[in-house]
């Protein structure tokens, strides 16, 4: 079997525009983040996860084959940035925006008591429930004030082995069913 060393060196001519290439995108990357916040590295929902899928996807693209090129890479992948930028501002200025963009915290354990119907609709098995209870140091079930799906995909699990209530703030925008 003969090995095609010509596949692996074809393309060595351009290796300075691919490095340069990349640095320019790392770099602007970078500065988007710096100008649109940290919450693009946050926790992410669903709009979150296909900006980041698009913007890695332009960079590799732009890097790897020059098609888009480095300039109209970098200005997409700003446009993204903006584009996640404003749908941020708008979901936190509009409540009717943010539940059209982002899902609801939804519960899974209350007092104790799973909550099969909502173990059904998250597609939560009920190893992953244990494993998260286990992950958050209950000993007891009856210890289980809340396990809720958060909008990002966490589980949050409250507990304690005192008789205290949750307040309703903690608890205002978790659906129930």
């Amino acid at each position: 079997m003969e090995v095609a060393w010509d596949h692996f060196t074809k393309d060595l001519n351009i290796m300075p525009e691919v490095i340069v290439g990349t640095v320019v995108l790392y770099l602007g990357i970078i500065v988007y983040t710096r100008i649109f916040g940290l919450k693009s590295f946050s926790k992410m929902t669903g709009f979150d996860f296909l900006n980041t899928v698009a913007i890695g996807n332009l960079l590799a693209m732009s890097v790897a084959t020059s098609s888009p090129s480095l300039f109209v890479g970098a200005l997409l992948i700003g446009l993204l940035y903006l584009l996640n930028y404003l749908v941020t501002l708008l979901t936190y200025r509009s409540k009717i925006a943010e539940k059209l963009m982002d899902n609801s915290p939804i519960l899974l354990m209350e007092n104790g008591k799973v909550l099969y119907n909502n173990l059904k609709k998250t597609k939560v098995t009920e190893n992953e429930l244990r494993g998260k209870l286990r992950e958050a140091n209950v000993i007891r079930l009856t210890e289980v004030k809340a396990v809720i799906l958060e909008s990002t995909g966490d589980v949050s699990v409250m507990h304690t082995s005192k008789n205290e209530e949750l307040e309703d703030y903690i608890m205002k925008d978790v659906k129930r069913d």
